[in-house]
């Protein structure tokens, strides 16, 4: 596969192409699927790109719609092509939150709130092994391993020499103190989360025990912004079994103003790597 396509990338490009083919017909999600004979949830998950789209499905789908230009079908066509390659976290095997993966490949920028751990970007090997076991009791040391290594490999966007990740990310204090692994493990992870936050696309901030109830109370998400005009932003909320995606731009105002919230009741840049630092030391003993 080249490596500059993401089929991830490439499924939500189509899926929203072929939405906006069947609003300018002025046709429902249900009238599509009648005329094509399928389920109307199949059409829903076409258009959001949670799922492989078929070459055969754009050909029908732009008979439905009456697209006559042949240049916009042809290309419609390569995309569902290039959507149907895999990206690199395949060669792992089933992982459950691939769309995530490629969302976050393609990402320009992403900002995070965590309540519980070290975000996944910035954790250390000892300790994503640490929580990938203790999250996963049941799970066998071979899908627990391979879980590992995606962590780690996804870090890459972090550390890249062009055009790294901008890495805006909020932890509540309680992840600091929770003692995963073991002290010397929260040693070397808060260690390396100093060195991370001073690199200068990467900002993190502590939401302190102080501030008490506040704007991310209800738990952990995501935003991912993409440099395409084309992309827009989405918010991730991960679950135990299945995962949120939310892209309605009212949604992600909600929750973009609510991460505003967060940054301001939060230690400032050098309060909290103070803190950090502080913690550190403290692990240390």
């Amino acid at each position: 596969m080249a490596s500059n396509v993401n089929p991830t990338v490439r499924r939500r490009r189509l899926g929203q192409e072929l939405r906006r083919l069947r609003e300018l017909k002025g046709m429902t999600a249900e009238e599509v699927a009648e005329r094509l004979l399928v389920s109307q949830s199949k059409i829903s998950r076409l258009e959001n790109g949670r799922r492989s789209i078929s070459q055969r499905d754009v050909r029908d789908l732009c008979g439905v719609y009456e697209v006559e230009d042949q240049r916009i079908v042809d290309s419609l066509m390569q995309m569902a092509k290039d959507s149907r390659q895999q990206g690199w976290w395949h060669a792992f095997g089933d992982i459950p939150y691939s769309v995530y993966i490629g969302l976050e490949t393609d990402a320009e920028s992403l900002r995070v709130y965590e309540p519980q751990i070290i975000t996944g970007l910035l954790q250390t090997r000892a300790y994503a092994e640490a929580i990938i076991r203790g999250g996963s009791p049941e799970a066998s040391e071979a899908d627990n391993d391979k879980r590992v290594e995606v962590r780690l490999r996804r870090q890459g966007r972090i550390t890249a020499d062009t055009e790294p990740l901008r890495l805006w990310v909020v932890l509540d204090e309680a992840s600091l103190h929770r003692i995963v692994g073991s002290r010397p493990v929260m040693r070397e992870q808060l260690e390396h989360l100093i060195e991370m936050s001073q690199l200068p696309h990467i900002t993190v901030q502590v939401l302190p025990f102080e501030v008490g109830a506040h704007a991310g109370i209800n738990g952990q998400y995501s935003i991912l912004e993409f440099a395409d005009a084309a992309d827009s932003s989405v918010v991730y909320i991960e679950g135990v079994t299945s995962d949120l995606y939310l892209e309605k731009p009212l949604d992600v105002q909600k929750y973009t103003v609510m991460y505003e919230h967060l940054r301001a009741q939060s230690l400032n840049v050098d309060q909290s790597r103070q803190l950090i630092e502080r913690l550190a030391k403290d692990y240390a003993r």
